[in-house]
């Protein structure tokens, strides 16, 4: 078998396909540099359908022979948070980002796959989003929680992970027979602030239908309140259906950009 690429080399190439997006685009794209960890697969994985779902998958039913697992973020531009923040309903802007994110999650997941390939390498890929069970509001793989498995971010009180570059952004994920090793990012326990023991509940303030709450989430009044941007605000009428966007308690939050926590 050929040698593997080193994560260094991994990560330098999502960085530079995500710019090669941007560029092509010709309006400077949505994105931000990524961020690239990756996890052993060993016994930590298995607490899967404990904490995340019980149907759950673990990285050997994507790939009986993974070895590894990669988790990628990719961050949006201030100005597409900023934007966003006004009012209690999404921007157009952050729809069509979402869209254009998504494609480029799969391109990036294609990529990366083809390029492990290329060093004799099988991986295995899911959607950027949607794989999930529609009465239970639960993802059958979940990135987030792999990347909080991986070392790349911390859960914050919003149920979103908080990378060191925030958590406003998407994130995409693949496991391969390479064996990368563990290469985590995140340098604290934890990167909310309100979960650190500090002041903050910014992201619960701002949740225009009161979902979030230090210890609960309403998942199932955020998902109505998804579909109901989808379907009722006109300028998401030529997006996709699956396109169910909020994004209000990632908007100019402290935990928006970096890891708070990492300051104090």
């Amino acid at each position: 078998m050929a040698s593997k690429p080193t994560v260094h080399a991994l990560r330098r190439f999502v960085e530079q396909l995500v710019e090669s997006e941007r560029t092509r685009q010709g309006i400077g794209g949505w994105w931000k540099k990524p961020l690239l960890a990756t996890g052993v697969v060993d016994d930590r994985f298995e607490a899967l359908p404990r904490i995340a779902f019980r149907e759950h998958l673990l990285p050997q039913d994507l790939l009986a022979t993974a070895r590894s697992v990669v988790v990628f973020f990719i961050p949006f531009q201030k100005e597409l948070i900023k934007e966003n923040k006004k009012g209690e309903r999404p921007c157009r802007s952050w729809g069509v980002a979402y869209v254009q994110t998504n494609e480029l999650i799969g391109k990036v997941s294609d990529a990366l796959g083809d390029l492990l390939a290329q060093h004799g390498y099988k991986s295995g890929l899911t959607p950027a989003t949607h794989n999930f069970d529609e009465i239970q509001l639960m993802a059958r793989w979940s990135h987030k929680h792999l990347g909080h498995m991986v070392g790349l971010g911390r859960f914050g009180v919003h149920r979103m992970l908080i990378t060191p570059m925030g958590c406003a952004g998407r994130l995409g994920s693949l496991v391969t027979e390479a064996d990368l090793g563990d290469h985590p990012l995140i340098e604290t326990p934890e990167a909310c602030l309100l979960k650190a023991g500090r002041e903050c509940g910014k992201c619960i303030e701002a949740c225009p239908v009161h979902a979030i709450k230090e210890n609960d989430f309403a998942r199932r009044g955020c998902w109505d309140r998804l579909k109901e941007n989808r379907s009722t605000l006109d300028y998401f009428a030529d997006l996709p259906e699956s396109t169910h966007v909020c994004g209000k308690c990632a908007a100019l939050m402290p935990c928006s950009f970096k890891n708070p926590v990492k300051e104090l």
